[in-house]
């Protein structure tokens, strides 16, 4: 009687962490693909970034040979922004 209810008890207890292995092998592999879709973004991101930051040096270069107010004001607007999350 003793045998069988501890061979019952330990036969719960492997099926509670049999269905908690597989509940958290899912999450794990949303959270990989997730992660993998968030790192290709963020690629994009900091491409776009580097692009912008490139053409706003070359506006500034320009405007230093070839000044003008209007640009300057522009440049002076965009370089105040702090940087948004």
């Amino acid at each position: 009687m003793k045998s069988e209810l501890t061979s019952l008890f330990l036969t719960f207890v492997l099926g509670v962490f049999a269905v908690a292995g597989a509940i958290l092998v899912v999450r794990t592999v949303m959270q990989t693909r997730e992660l993998r879709t968030i790192s290709i973004e963020a690629v994009g991101q900091n491409g776009f970034i580097a692009q912008s930051q490139t053409l706003l040096n070359d506006v500034a270069a320009y405007n230093q040979k070839n000044p003008s107010l209007e640009l300057t004001k522009l440049l002076q607007s965009v370089q105040a922004k702090p940087a948004t999350r």
